[in-house]
């Protein structure tokens, strides 16, 4: 294989990932393209640590129990209420029961049980999924938990003659935001243009309109990343933000829906924004977290952010992890 195409990017992400990472590699075939998830995962993950609450459906639902399930899980997924982030943190409901699609790291680690359910979430890494039942296009890299597909990524080389930006006019011009797999809040909640040098993100799909936002570590005080002696410039993305750990903790204490409210004449215009961490934030926060927690209370710190890098969403993480 030629190591300067696309496929050998994805392989490298897969290679890590499945590797040196507990992600679990899955066929695109088993995915379910009108609900949009991953059946098998979602009922392995859901019998697997919720044997009782499977059994109740069961004994009622007999051969339809499956079906029924996933049935109520895309409901809830798909509704305005509730959607994607609220069904990975509060569950769902099927026949009165309370079924959970992913546990997230106790606070702490005195309760065995908690952090058992926890090592069971199931990661999973697809390339070249199809996800649509209208037509044959296919994303590069999907990473799901536990059957729930959350973050696409399309990637480009440059020694192929494409970046970061081709990857970004790809969503923009090649992504329909109505396919139920970029659909706001209801499945994926970011979406990566990355490039072997360069990577950034967005999280809302709307055509040629989709804002992207840089994902960089910065090199030198500038923008772009530092060289990397041991592979690619942007190998932090799987290897430190995308990692197991890194992951599910952003899924449970970072990533949030934003409301704001604009008063159009009479009416009050409420507007909704998925918010996912940026690299300066994750890593500001958590540096500020780990130090705190080695050296005590009392210290003072200064964090350096430009202007519009989201000073505020960084102190809020801050104090909510503090507390």
């Amino acid at each position: 294989m030629n190591s300067h195409t696309e496929a050998a990017f994805e392989t490298a992400i897969e290679y890590y990932l499945t590797g040196k990472d507990t992600y679990r590699k899955t066929d695109p075939a088993q995915f379910d393209r009108e609900r949009c998830l991953d059946p098998a995962v979602v009922l392995e993950f859901i019998k697997k640590t919720q044997a009782k609450e499977w059994e109740y459906l069961k004994n009622i639902q007999k051969d339809r129990a499956e079906t029924t399930l996933l049935e109520d899980l895309a409901k809830a997924l798909n509704s305005e209420h509730e959607g994607c982030l609220s069904v990975l943190r509060h569950g769902f409901k099927s026949f009165g029961k309370l079924f959970r699609v992913a546990y997230f790291r106790p606070a702490s680690g005195l309760n065995p049980e908690t952090l058992r359910l926890y090592n069971e979430n199931i990661l999973t890494i697809t390339r070249q999924l199809r996800y649509s039942p209208k037509h044959e296009n296919s994303i590069d890299v999907v990473l799901g938990l536990n059957g729930l597909p959350l973050a696409t990524l399309e990637l480009k080389n440059p020694m192929t003659g494409q970046t970061w930006q081709d990857a970004q006019a790809q969503y923009r011009n090649d992504r329909d935001p109505n396919d139920l797999i970029f659909q706001f809040k209801k499945r994926t909640l970011v979406h990566f243009a990355v490039d072997t040098d360069e990577a950034c993100m967005t999280t809302q799909l709307a055509g040629r309109s989709t804002v992207f936002l840089p994902f960089n570590r910065g090199d030198n005080d500038g923008a772009g990343n530092p060289a990397n002696p041991g592979g690619y410039k942007t190998a932090y993305l799987w290897e430190e933000v995308l990692q197991r750990d890194s992951f599910l903790d952003i899924i449970a204490r970072f990533v949030h829906i934003q409301t704001e409210e604009k008063k159009l004449g009479n009416r009050i215009i409420k507007r909704e924004s998925v918010i996912f961490p940026r690299y300066h934030q994750l890593n500001a926060v958590r540096k500020s977290i780990r130090d705190a927690e080695e050296n005590g209370v009392g210290q003072n710190y200064l964090i350096q952010h430009s202007a519009g890098s989201g000073k505020s969403n960084t102190i809020a993480w801050i104090a909510h992890r503090l507390v």
